[in-house]
């Protein structure tokens, strides 16, 4: 068994793995030290860990966990079972590696366009050789609500709520409208765009805002709510193989 954990700019996930299988999923705000052990104590059989953050992790947390067991930080210098065609390893995201890696050992031998709906929406694109190529990033779906008020005077703070009208008939549904008809016409786009320029293209939605979209684009996509944990475990499976 597995330890994943997946440090990102809104949630912590931290998830058990039993082989490739999700038996323990766990969302919070904060890494917690006492959770990590909570699950040591139900699990075990968990003989290492892999953490993949976009934030700074206090010290004293890390000396913590690295006592509890062997723990990978996924960083520019870890091995990773693609083949990276990136200008600045060291500025590329962690979760989008993950995310590559995942799309990549899904559907091997095939060009993989992994979109992913988070604080930011992320496009990683791996051709059928293996090779990560690199992507394109977006603001997420809050970012843009937030990005309305912050930088206007009188439009409101908004979130997502029930399925827009494509014209809005007040400021509100305007926002709304604009927001999610955007960010679809937008994914929908792209994705034209890359089969235009790669043949035999499968397309993976996931990341936390996955039901606002999966079901309304008009490519054929597939749903993978947990993709980057699911390449964190790979990751870490290929570097203790190794």
């Amino acid at each position: 068994m597995r330890l994943v954990i997946d440090i990102g700019n809104t949630l912590v996930k931290t998830a058990v793995f039993d082989r490739e299988e999700i038996i323990c999923l766990d969302k919070r705000e904060n890494i917690d030290l006492p959770l990590i052990h909570r699950m040591q104590e139900l699990y075990p059989r968990l003989c290492s860990a892999i953490i993949a953050s976009v934030r700074q992790i206090p010290e004293k947390i890390m000396a913590g966990f690295k006592k509890a067991m062997p723990v990978l930080v996924l960083d520019a210098e870890t091995s990773v079972p693609l083949k990276i065609r990136y200008e600045n390893r060291s500025g590329l995201g962690a979760d989008r590696i993950a995310a590559a890696v995942a799309g990549n050992h899904l559907f091997p031998d095939t060009n993989t366009l992994v979109i992913g709906t988070g604080t930011c929406i992320t496009y990683d694109f791996t051709d059928a050789k293996g090779c990560y190529l690199g992507g394109a990033i977006s603001p997420g779906m809050r970012m843009r609500y937030q990005a309305l008020h912050n930088f206007t005077d009188k439009l409101p703070l908004l979130e997502a709520g029930k399925e827009p009208a494509l014209t809005g008939n007040s400021t509100e549904a305007s926002i709304q409208s604009g927001v999610i008809h955007g960010i679809r016409a937008e994914m929908d786009g792209m994705i034209e765009e890359y089969k235009r320029n790669y043949e035999n293209l499968t397309i993976i939605l996931s990341g936390g805002d996955l039901n606002h979209f999966d079901k309304k684009l008009k490519n054929n996509i597939f749903a993978v709510p947990n993709i980057v944990l699911t390449g964190l475990n790979i990751i870490l499976q290929f570097n203790d193989q190794s």
